[in-house]
């Protein structure tokens, strides 16, 4: 069987690699996605799989049954594009590209679904195959704006499907991120991830002329220089294990120059190793944007949203995973992947179900950069497929007796309904004014 879905993957490689070109020629961000939903759909359409669309706004999946019943496995593939517009290919109109490669991680996905549906007879349990949106963490103040029209409640994609029940019946989730590090390999295995929380913050002040009466108002881009230069402060304040991160953008510095900014907005991202010390640094992040308010005599409006959970892998999965890859690539080019500063809401699945997150090689350029680009798509759709095919085959054969154990051995850090609430606790908005913080 694992010869056999190589060989599909192999004599669909042309057209799958073409796939992967359609979808980064037409871009597009998180939750916005619908023409390349449709391009998943259609693919779904000639599989012949009945899918369910719409989910979370743009979301949808497709369910291959196997011989006999089983447990589910999920394959998952990102469907959101990202902003950059110093990117060449970028969309004239949004600025949105794919510089993060998941426009090969749908092509994966449907390649390894195009593979398994040969022989899914001799398999038990269900294949899901998903492609899911909003994985980048983007357009904070535009998706507070659809939470607040009943649109969704969740701004990160997965939390969404999680919240919607797409996961409920899923045992074992897989996906793999295209890669343009080096050191990463054809495909690297393992390792952990940062998670992060979210600030979209608002400082208030008074508008006045900015020349001819400077004095009567209060200079809200002054508050957030304070807060900024407050933030930077506190960074030798982070252990070094916790691998705490915080990056901030001001995405409105005023409306003319020649009137005092009263209304400046900023987001950013804290990220860290770990929930306790994501917890400890975005706190501390909060008192330095209460300073910037205070010091100027404004106010500032903080809203924090729950960005994502720290990834961990599934032992048993990396490992298996990891034979895989091995068999397709060679083991010289199978690393071990370290701890990485980025985020991924699959740490979320992987707090719920037993997950295996790997990297593949074949990009080039710096990631979410403007010179980002897939090069090799062997490596960057065509052998994540044949390992994500491969280790489907190894869970759910012999009646699904890696898939049963897998399951049985994970120990969640989270329950469905403790993820969910914990999300929720941790979403707040809270205006501080400057004489509340005196």
């Amino acid at each position: 069987m694992k010869a056999a879905v190589g060989q599909t993957i192999d004599a669909h490689g042309s057209e799958l690699e073409a796939l992967a070109r359609q979808i980064f020629a037409q871009p597009e961000l998180g939750f916005k996605e619908h023409r390349t939903a449709s391009v998943v759909q259609e693919w779904f359409d000639r599989l012949g799989l009945d899918h369910r669309d719409g989910i979370a706004l743009t979301g949808t999946r497709a369910d291959l049954a196997c011989g006999s019943a089983g447990p589910t496995v999920a394959i998952l593939g990102e469907l959101d594009s990202l902003l950059c517009w110093e990117h060449p290919d970028r969309d004239p109109r949004t600025g949105a590209v794919h510089a993060c490669g998941h426009n090969a991680q749908i092509a994966m996905m449907l390649g390894a679904g195009l593979a398994l549906r040969e022989v899914a007879p001799h398999l038990a349990g269900r294949i899901a195959l998903m492609a899911v949106p909003a994985e980048e963490y983007v357009e904070l103040e535009e998706r507070l704006a659809f939470r607040e029209q009943g649109q969704l409640e969740f701004l990160g994609g997965k939390a969404e499907m999680v919240r919607l029940g797409a996961f409920d019946d899923v045992d074992v989730a897989m996906m793999v991120h295209a890669s343009s590090r080096p050191e990463d390999g054809d495909i690297a295995v393992g390792g952990t991830n940062n998670g992060m929380v979210a600030k979209f913050v608002r400082f208030l002040g008074r508008t006045s002329h900015a020349g001819g009466a400077p004095d009567q108002g209060i200079n809200a881009l002054s508050a957030a220089r304070v807060a900024l230069a407050g933030i930077d402060a506190i960074r030798e304040t982070f252990r070094d294990d916790d691998h705490i991160r915080v990056h901030p953008i001001v995405t409105r510095g005023g409306d003319v120059v020649n009137a005092i900014p009263a209304d400046v907005r900023i987001e950013l991202f804290c990220r860290g190793a770990s929930v306790e010390a994501i917890e400890l640094a975005h706190r501390k992040v909060d008192r330095a944007l209460k300073a910037g308010a205070l010091a100027v005599g404004g106010s500032v409006e903080i809203t924090t949203l729950p960005g994502y959970l720290p990834l961990f892998h599934d032992p048993t999965l990396v490992a298996m995973f990891r034979a895989n890859a091995v068999s397709v690539v060679g083991a010289d080019n199978v690393r071990d992947k370290g701890h990485g500063g980025g985020s991924t809401d699959m740490g979320d699945i992987s707090h719920i179900l037993p997950t295996v997150h790997p990297y593949a090689g074949g990009a080039a350029g710096a990631g979410h950069g403007a010179d980002y680009r897939i090069e090799d798509y062997t490596r960057a759709v065509l052998n994540p497929a044949r390992a994500l095919a491969m280790t489907v085959v190894d869970l759910l054969s012999d009646n699904a007796r890696e898939a049963t154990r897998v399951k049985a051995e994970f120990k969640p850090r989270m329950t469905r309904d403790d993820y969910l609430a914990y999300l929720r606790r941790l979403s707040t908005r809270q205006l501080y004014r400057a004489e509340d913080l005196e």
